[in-house]
């Protein structure tokens, strides 16, 4: 198996689609969906959560959970061989401990954002972008962390000690990207809001190499066009998560040429 960040033991990292009871059923329709992914047998105490299994191939990194509470939401997930030893290192680095359980460590990063540290289970194969009838190809390949503008060099500093990925700049000057290991199945991205309070929060981007059509496939399944930008474009699924779809090559995650 790979091992990537051995200096923290990152092996994988997993993104999970939170929805509250009502929405659970379709928020994971939509992204099945969407991804081209087949739902998992149902599992836990409620039958609270789910895999997305992708029908291109390639090791899952995108899950599903169904809240007892709370709004719909995204947060990241880090595996690690040695559970608690990162837990343990992201408590150090300034985050908030929220809950221990038996596989995982449930923590929220300084500037708010939850996230959980869990067992490795083995996945080392990022699956390859999926080519849709219209002919362009894409893949959720990105998971964006929100951050107030006060928060944002406290936040930054953290997620960088944390996975030991390089710091980059982005695209645009409010956006900062964590160079991730080949392999890994996401980048992260910190993006730099205009508040100066509040809480971070997280979202999932697609890469896609012909936005309009891609665009044109997700409101067909339900999504809303939320905001239009030259790149990217923003949108709110049936059950109100927003993410975004991105003019980026899917196998680099690089900004694709126009």
């Amino acid at each position: 198996m790979h091992r990537y960040a051995a200096a923290v033991g990152i092996s994988w990292l997993t993104a999970f689609l939170d929805f509250p009871e009502e929405a659970f059923e379709a928020g994971c329709r939509f992204w099945c969906a969407v991804t081209n992914s087949r739902l998992s047998p149902l599992r836990g105490d409620r039958s609270e959560f789910a895999t997305l299994l992708p029908e291109a191939g390639g090791d899952p990194f995108l899950r599903v959970q169904r809240l007892a509470r709370g709004p719909v939401r995204c947060h990241l997930d880090l595996h690690a061989e040695d559970t608690l030893g990162l837990a343990d290192r992201a408590l150090q680095l300034g985050a908030s401990l929220v809950e221990r359980r038996e596989h995982l460590v449930l923590l929220e990063s300084p500037a708010g954002s939850v996230f959980c540290v869990m067992r490795d289970g083995g996945e080392a194969h990022r699956p390859p972008p999926q080519r849709w009838p219209a002919g362009q190809r894409s893949l959720v390949d990105q998971l964006c962390i929100d951050v107030p503008g006060s928060s944002f060099e406290r936040e930054a500093t953290f997620w960088a000690a944390l996975t030991g990925w390089e710091r980059r700049r982005g695209s645009r000057p409010e956006f900062e990207l964590l160079a991730r290991p080949a392999g890994m199945p996401l980048r992260l991205l910190l993006q730099r809001l205009g508040e100066e309070e509040g809480e971070a929060s997280a979202h999932l981007d697609l890469a896609c190499d012909d936005l309009p059509a891609e665009i044109g496939r997700h409101e067909s399944l339900g999504a809303t066009v939320v905001r239009r930008m030259p790149h990217w474009t923003t949108l709110r699924d049936p059950v109100g998560l927003l993410y975004c779809v991105t003019q980026r090559d899917p196998d680099t995650g690089t900004l694709a040429s126009t």
